[in-house]
Order: C-alpha cells, then structure tokens, then sequence
C-alpha cells in the first residue's frame, strides 16, 4: 500500500525531472530540484515573488501535509522563500486545476540576478502529520490548486 511519495505532475512527463531523495539516511527532508531555468530577479518594493516549477506532485496520508522549506545555504545566497515555508495538504495531489503541482516562491535579496538551472536543489519537502482539536468539523473539499483555499 502506497504511504506517500512523490510523481512527475501532468505536463513534464518527458522533461527529465528526478524525483526528490535524501542525502543521507538520518535526513529529514527530501531535496527538490528546479524543473526548469530560472531567473529569479534582485528585490525591490512591489516585486512579485518568482515562482520556480518542480515537475513534481506528491501524495501523503489523509491526517499529513508536507513543507516546502528553504536550503540553509539559500539565504547566503539572497535566496529567500517568499511565504517562509510552504504548507500543502493532502487533497493538493491531483486536483484539476494544476494536478497538484508544487512550485517554490522566492524572492532574491542579493545584489544582482540569481540564475537558477534546471537541475538545482531549490529546496526541501519534509512530511509531517497533523492533529485536529475536539470540536472540528471541517468538512470543505478541494475545487482548486495553488491558493485554492483562499477563494471563496
């Protein structure tokens, strides 16, 4: 029975993505490449954070969520998460408006213009669990990708 992993997403079946793997066996988090080149401008007020598309999608468990986290090494860079870290639920894998792939959102403090490549470690997944208080009675259901549960 399938626990949770991770799948190239609809759209980049043939674009030599590699699926996420820990380093080392008392690694927490599951390195993520860049699914393609990237440039991730200098910040300055009213820039929008740039999204970096991973080709990828994941499925976990009903009660898990997974984060998308920074690199250490990131911000000595000027490579900094635009949203600190990425939070994204179980019913994000498949859903219709985008399959359920996840991006990275950064945004670059450094002094001039980050060149990603595809093929870069952008970030870390780490799976986790959650738990729920006594009276929760959430019952709502997906009808959308990225920034889906913020629309009413």
């Amino acid at each position: 029975m399938r626990q949770r992993g991770f799948e190239i997403a609809k759209g980049f079946e043939d674009k030599g993505i590699n699926l996420p793997v820990r380093k080392t066996k008392h690694s927490a988090a599951y390195d993520v490449e860049a699914a393609e080149d990237v440039t991730i401008p200098v910040y300055h007020p009213g820039i929008k954070p740039t999204l970096i598309p991973t080709g990828l999608k994941a499925y976990c468990g009903e009660d898990e969520w997974y984060l998308l986290a920074n690199r250490s090494s990131g911000p000595k860079k000027g490579f900094v998460m635009a949203n600190s870290i990425g939070i994204i639920d179980a019913d994000y894998y498949g859903n219709e408006s985008n399959d359920g792939h996840f991006m990275f959102q950064y945004f670059n403090f450094g002094e001039k213009d980050l060149e990603v490549k595809k093929g870069d470690v952008i970030g870390q997944v780490i799976f986790m669990k959650y738990l729920t208080v006594d009276d929760d009675h959430a019952e709502g259901v997906r009808t959308g990708g990225f920034g889906s549960t913020d629309k009413k």
